[in-house]
Parts: structure tokens; sequence; C-alpha cells
């Protein structure tokens, strides 16, 4: 696998984890005040979905075009 593919595949099982985490963050309110490990533990899996996503976002704008030949 080429390193493109291997940021997409981070970025779902990232995208997995970042839910798995709401989901518990929001059970976890459900049984009184949580502690402060459970509020923040959505963040760590938030910041790395922003950067792989900000560069699957601009790989077609920085890489050359496929038909174009140098």
């Amino acid at each position: 696998m080429n390193w493109n593919m291997w940021v997409r595949q981070i970025h779902r099982w990232l995208s997995i984890i970042f839910t798995a985490t709401v989901v518990a963050n929001f059970v976890a309110m459900g049984f009184g005040e949580p502690p402060a490990w459970v509020v923040y533990s959505p963040l760590l899996p938030l910041f790395l979905l922003l950067f792989t996503g900000l560069y699957m976002f601009a790989l077609p704008y920085v890489s050359k075009p496929r038909g174009e030949q140098w």
C-alpha cells in the first residue's frame, strides 16, 4: 500500500474510535458527572482526524494531474 492508502485507512479507523469515544461520553453522562478523562477522550482522535482530513482534502490540489506528462 502506498502512503495515500495508509492515510485513508488511518482516517477510517480514527473515525470509528472518535465515534466510540463520543458514544462513551454520552453514556457516562447518563450515569452522572463523568470523569475528566472521559470528557476529553474524543479530542485526540478529533485532532488526528483533522490532520488526516486536511491532508486528503489538499492532496488533489497539490498533486500533479494524472493526464499531464512531464
